[in-house]
């Protein structure tokens, strides 16, 4: 599992002291009112900044951090990711998992034959949506229709069936119609 949890990517400056936008890419934009700290990843290092302030502009939460006073102190961290370690994350609730968490699940039928690799999560209005690599050993790897051998899952009840993170592997039900059409289900 990641130790690390991304909060946040750096939009742009804000101001002329020191300020940035930052996009959230957490689903409670308002935790960010409760973090002292977070880690820039910069590319090259991780730095850890105390935030000295929070302020809300439509959908981006506009951060300040100590010891950067001026808008050169920041420009060039546009684009950068914002972290927070596990111990700082919001606790998930039952049947909740962090994204970083998911990614690498293997994904197994309800009769456990082997689909593929959970390689990304969208998350959509309604529901999140799980991109399965499907593996060139599943026997569904020549009826999907997706070049790139990818199934896309829509995460609710009726098709996970289960996740089980000590396994690492997410149990599905293949609902009809999210193969290619006109092929039958094995």
């Amino acid at each position: 599992m990641e130790d690390l949890l991304q909060v946040g990517a750096i939009a742009s400056t804000h101001g002329v002291r020191g300020e940035v936008k930052v996009f959230p890419t957490t689903d409670d934009p308002a935790r960010f009112k409760k973090l002292k700290k977070v880690i820039l990843d910069t590319g090259k290092e991780k730095l850890t900044l105390k935030i000295t302030q929070v302020k809300f502009f439509k959908n981006m939460v506009i951060l300040k951090f100590q010891d950067f006073d001026t808008i050169n102190d920041v420009g060039q961290y546009k684009g950068k990711s914002l972290f927070v370690t596990r111990e700082q994350a919001v606790k998930c609730e039952k049947d909740e998992y962090f994204i970083a968490d998911l990614i690498g699940l293997e994904v197994v039928e309800e009769d456990g034959k082997l689909l593929g690799e959970l390689k990304n999560v969208l998350q959509t209005g309604a529901n999140d949506v799980y991109v399965v690599k499907v593996g060139e050993d599943s026997p569904y790897f020549s009826k999907v229709a997706d070049k790139r051998k990818e199934l896309l899952l829509p995460a609710i009840k009726d098709c996970i069936l289960g996740i089980d993170m000590e396994k690492r592997r997410m149990q599905v039900h293949l609902m009809p119609g999210l193969l290619e059409e006109g092929q039958e289900e094995l």
